[in-house]
């Protein structure tokens, strides 16, 4: 966490150096930051954070991809007849996740077009999803244990 916390105040200090207020910018710096913390990791404290930021962008490219697909295939399921989808709710059985990774996990599912977290159980063991096309239920499960839930446990390790 002490790596992560220099790495924004190096990506912050970047922006004010460079004067340039940009998204882009603030992402240069991170990347400045990260390698310059990466060099110097021999004077830190032991810590994984140098394998999680790799993780984290590999969730969010996967993310965007998702996002990408998903808004296609709802463009298609606007011009096509309705007759060919399949939607239902989907009981999605989830590992042993900590409260925060369900929250993220859940919003990802529902910041995917066509997806839509509705409940999780009171136990934590079940999240219920609706999809619009749900044809196979064991593909649409599998689909987001093995892309999202894989992907967050090995991020929050």
């Amino acid at each position: 966490m002490r790596a992560f916390v220099w790495n924004i105040l190096l990506a912050l200090a970047w922006v004010f150096v460079t004067e340039r207020f940009t998204p882009v910018n603030l992402a240069v710096g991170f990347f400045v930051g990260y390698v310059l913390l990466f060099v110097s990791r021999s004077s830190l404290s032991p810590t994984n954070y140098f394998a999680k930021v790799p993780m984290g962008i590999g969730l969010l490219v996967f993310f965007v991809r998702e996002l990408v697909i998903a808004n296609f295939r709802m463009a298609y399921y606007v011009i096509a007849p309705l007759n060919r989808m399949s939607p239902g709710v989907v009981a999605v059985p989830l590992e042993e996740l900590s409260d925060i990774q369900i929250l993220i996990l859940a919003n990802l599912i529902t910041l995917t077009p066509g997806t839509l977290t509705l409940d999780v159980s009171d136990d934590h063991s079940v999240l219920y999803v609706h999809g619009m096309d749900v044809s196979d239920a064991e593909s649409f499960i599998m689909h987001i244990k093995v892309g999202f839930e894989r992907r967050l446990i090995e991020l929050f390790k």
